[in-house]
């Protein structure tokens, strides 16, 4: 290569001029003189949507909406049916469950809510860098600037916030200075976030020549709203021919407290059937469309030559109601904004399998570590999966324990589900039976059949929150 070819090769990778990355690129390419070298540690493909609920693929159940990329990873990969985030401490429920996944922490372990990681959390592609990965970044970051410094040496199309414009992204080119400016920031209008995005991962993933192995990070703002997908998705899906949920109602059965929340406000009370069509059918017009951007990627990632040699990860950072409950929002902790896809597939990844251990999205973290063979900090709360995928262990957890700010915990185990309110000093008690209601809509709390159980779990609840240090208003008049 000539100096000035170079330096433009590196440029379409995202690299900064003076980056360590981009020198060992360099190095790379003149040394196998453009031919890849054998990896004996994988490459890590990581795919992120932005309020994907769990069951908005059609592999797995859901007739009515079309993914044919997302369909391939459930065959060709391990889905997760129980994968949860633990909540939120603030209405920014994105937030702490990034970081919780980057930092492999559980929710009471955070700072400023999710919003600052500090050194002390060493993230995933951290620990990647430190073992020889290159880690490339594009899409929404959730969390603090200095964070995403520490944690890329290359990346594009960089969007630091919670939600924009799909149209009309701010973004930053990666600045290895790590200071991302704003004024540094920039928009290309007219193209969809989620092409914006899949652009710049399919131009690194066609281009690199590396000896060493990649983390790739794609985090989507799709199918966040707004729901403006390009025509032709919002054509594939007809409102009147979209069924209603099961849990459709007009409103919340009761004050939950956070009932006037912004996600809230995204149509009027009383909910409407037609309403509620219309919002599901743009909902999955953004899925089908970020679901396509995903096939771009897939397609690079085979013709770069890394197919074989890739772990992908498929998961999103909370579910969404969408008329649900009579909710629009993800503040809440009824399966539709808790409960997300996770799919992992890859080099010794069994195909097409599906394991039912509760697990949350910290858990990736200690699995890739696992399955690249990297050590994991001791700062990690998260459990490793990787037993489960090889089939040594059916499960890594008894229950899991939700949050949502002082005003909302639950905790469930294989089969029924426990939910807490305290709002405005009145208590109010949901229990469900999973296996017999997933969609939650019979109260089983106030049935004395079931006092046993009401009891077992309150315990639970309060077994999790000794040893997370929840430390909130909530527990102050609560009793088992």
């Amino acid at each position: 290569m000539e100096k000035q070819t170079r330096r433009e090769f590196l440029k379409t990778l995202g690299f900064g001029a003076a980056s360590a990355g981009a020198m060992s690129i360099l190095a790379g390419c003149a040394s196998m003189g453009g031919i890849r070298a054998k990896r004996k540690q994988p490459n890590i493909l990581f795919l992120f949507t932005d309020d994907q609920r769990f069951d908005t693929i059609r592999a797995l159940g859901n007739k009515d909406i079309v993914t044919p990329n997302m369909d391939r990873f459930v065959h060709n990969g391990t889905t997760f049916t129980n994968a949860y985030i633990m909540g939120s401490m603030s209405g920014a429920v994105c937030k702490p469950s990034r970081a919780m996944l980057l930092s492999g922490k559980n929710l009471f372990d955070l700072v400023d809510t999710g919003g600052t990681i500090p050194p002390e959390h060493r993230m995933l592609p951290e620990v990647l860098l430190d073992s020889g990965y290159i880690p490339y970044a594009t899409g929404k970051w959730h969390n603090d600037k200095e964070a995403f410094a520490r944690s890329f040496t290359a990346g594009a199309n960089i969007f630091f916030g919670g939600m924009s414009d799909h149209y009309r992204v701010p973004i930053h080119d990666y600045d290895p200075t790590g200071k991302y400016r704003k004024k540094a920031r920039y928009y290309r209008e007219g193209k969809h976030s989620s092409e914006l995005f899949s652009d710049v991962a399919i131009q690194f993933l066609r281009n690199y020549e590396e000896d060493k192995p990649f983390f790739v990070y794609v985090s989507y703002t799709a199918p966040h709203d707004p729901r403006t997908a390009p025509k032709k998705y919002h054509d594939m899906y007809d409102p009147d021919k979209i069924p209603l949920p099961k849990s459709f109602i007009a409103e919340h059965p009761f004050d939950n407290g956070e009932m006037r929340i912004r996600d809230e406000k995204l149509t009027a009370w009383p909910r409407t059937p037609e309403e509620i069509r219309k919002h599901i059918a743009d909902y999955y017009a953004m899925i089908t469309h970020v679901d396509a951007q995903i096939g771009r990627v897939l397609k690079a990632l085979k013709d770069g030559g890394h197919a074989e040699n890739t772990i992908i990860i498929f998961t999103g950072d909370n579910g969404l109601a969408v008329g649900r409950h009579g909710l629009m929002g993800k503040q809440n902790l009824y399966e539709h904004s808790v409960h997300v896809p996770l799919i992992i597939s890859g080099p010794g990844i069994p195909k097409g399998k599906k394991r039912d251990a509760l697990c949350y999205l910290q858990d990736i973290y200690p699995t890739l570590c696992e399955l690249v063979g990297v050590r994991v900090p001791a700062s990690v709360k998260g459990k490793s999966l990787a037993p489960i995928i090889r089939g040594k262990k059916r499960k890594v957890r008894d229950t899991l324990f939700f949050a949502y700010k002082d005003i909302q915990r639950g905790v469930r185990d294989e089969r029924y589900k426990l939910i807490e309110y305290l709002v405005k000093g009145k208590r109010t008690r949901q229990l469900f039976d999973l296996q017999a209601d997933p969609w939650e809509l019979k109260n089983l709390a106030d049935d004395t059949k079931y006092a046993k159980t009401v009891k077992r779990l309150g315990n639970e609840l309060r077994r999790w929150k000794e040893a997370l240090g929840d430390k909130s208003k909530f527990w102050e008049s609560w009793c088992a």
